[in-house]
């Protein structure tokens, strides 16, 4: 199945609303620029969870570059979040955003959280872009704080999406969907895996969901430009389509 044959987002008649999300680690932007923004518009996402988001120099303004290139806008996230950011479409409606520092272990890369709650249609929903350690143990521990974060935004719904630098069943990979839905699991579409993006053998990139969010379709897109996936970035991107029951109490 073709991206354009995947459902469209909307929002359904019961207020249930049918999104697109994109997790893409873009090593911060030091790629083909142009083709990483070809790529999330084809993609014609709702929320893209980003990590190795720039982080230095003037982060701000490639993130909002990036954003305008792919005819979105900056969520919250970038460099205070240590590297995961977080884009929308106008579709979304923002409640709040915070980003979070994880413990630093000392040796070692700072890692962090983008955080948002948001609404679309009459779904309430947050979100977490994360980029979890290379080393084994830290990893672990941050899989825990994670789920930590999601249970702290006090949302009916939640969605998880990222680089855990750990192929899929590892124990810290394992430790979050003993809790989460993993999408591609849940329903399996395009390609795998997802690293590294000229010849890629493994998935260690991945979009979860807590229950009670369907998960319609999860995988890497596989009809794009070749080259554009292979010039982006060292990534290649995961595009799930979900449904989020509605957050609207009843009348």
């Amino acid at each position: 199945m073709a991206i354009s044959e995947l459902p469209n987002s909307r929002t359904e008649p019961d207020g249930s609303a049918v999104v697109r999300i994109l997790s893409y680690n873009v090593r911060s932007m030091r790629d083909d620029e142009d083709a990483l923004a070809r790529v999330i518009r084809a993609c014609a996402p709702d929320l893209v969870f980003v990590q190795e988001a720039p982080r230095f120099f003037r982060w701000r303004k490639h993130a909002a570059r990036l954003a305008a290139k792919s005819d979105l806008v900056v969520l919250g996230g970038g460099a205070t979040a240590a590297g995961p950011l977080l884009l929308c479409s106008l579709r979304a409606t923002v409640e709040r955003t915070e980003d979070v520092l994880l413990p630093l272990t000392p040796g070692l890369h700072r890692r962090g959280l983008a955080t948002a709650v948001v609404r679309l249609g009459g779904a309430r929903v947050g979100l977490v872009s994360c980029h979890l350690s290379l080393a084994a143990d830290e990893r672990h521990a941050q899989a825990g704080l994670v789920l930590d974060r999601v249970a702290a935004l006090g949302t009916p719904y939640a969605i998880v999406a990222g680089d855990l630098n750990e192929r899929a069943g590892g124990r810290s990979w394992t430790r979050l969907t003993k809790e989460l839905q993993d999408g591609w699991e849940a329903a399996p579409w395009g390609g795998e895996h997802t690293w590294p993006a000229p010849a890629p053998d493994r998935r260690i990139d991945a979009i979860l969901a807590t229950p009670g969010i369907e998960f319609l379709t999860c995988g890497v897109p596989t009809d794009l430009d070749p080259k554009d996936l292979t010039t982006a970035t060292d990534h290649l991107p995961v595009l799930a389509v979900v449904r989020i029951p509605s957050s609207a109490p009843e009348s």
